[in-house]
């Protein structure tokens, strides 16, 4: 009688898709921001906008939880898959905000590179969570799930490699100190994407 009166699942795996498509939004704007160098205002806002409509859906998938008697898995996991996403792109508003308030006049190779690979590491967490509606999908979701903590080695790779340069050969202090924040705060972006992968590989192998 109670499931007659509760709702069962609601609507999870469209706020978990809803939500994948805005941190790729902010992962876009981000590393055309890095990439080019230009707009940083622009790119900002619009990042600053993806954030807020992410805080939104979280707020919404926590609320639907609270309310729903059955749902298509653990609760626990449920919980932290919507905020591990919606700490990406807390991060990539960090990095925004960050060349902004230092007032970093220039960036390096690196730190593109690092861009680009969040985003790529982004564009697998929106796929990874829109696979997650059929677990029978296991092999394909595990595969990306695979692809995620490759890229965030990669960005561990350079990462090292941009501070073991930037140590070297920067002779500007004040540089040195911004652009290891801003390696950091990259490098966390892909820290955080493969969280979301483990909480869905958790999932996907306790439910398949």
């Amino acid at each position: 009688m109670l499931g007659l009166l509760m709702p069962r699942e609601g609507r999870f795996f469209e706020l978990f898709n809803a939500h994948a498509a805005r941190i790729v939004e902010g992962s876009r704007e981000l590393a055309a921001m890095i990439g080019s160098f230009s707009e940083l205002d622009a790119h900002a806002q619009r990042i600053d906008t993806a954030e807020r409509a992410a805080d939104k859906i979280t707020h919404e998938c926590i609320t639907l939880l609270h309310k729903t008697f059955i749902t298509p898995f653990d609760r626990d996991q449920i919980h932290q898959l919507i905020t591990r996403m919606d700490d990406i792109l807390d991060l990539i508003q960090d990095v925004a905000e960050s060349v902004a308030l230092y007032d970093l006049r220039r960036v390096t190779p690196e730190a593109k590179q690092l861009a680009e690979i969040c985003q790529m590491c982004c564009e697998r967490v929106k796929t990874v969570v829109g696979l997650l509606t059929n677990v029978k999908q296991a092999e394909s979701i595990l595969k990306t799930c695979a692809e995620i903590d490759r890229l965030e080695s990669d960005a561990d790779r350079v990462m090292r490699s941009a501070l073991s340069k930037l140590f070297r050969e920067e002779n500007d202090l004040k540089q040195v100190m911004k652009l290891r924040v801003i390696y950091d705060l990259l490098e966390t972006v892909t820290d955080r994407c493969e969280d979301v992968a483990n909480i869905v590989e958790g999932i996907v192998l306790e439910n398949s």
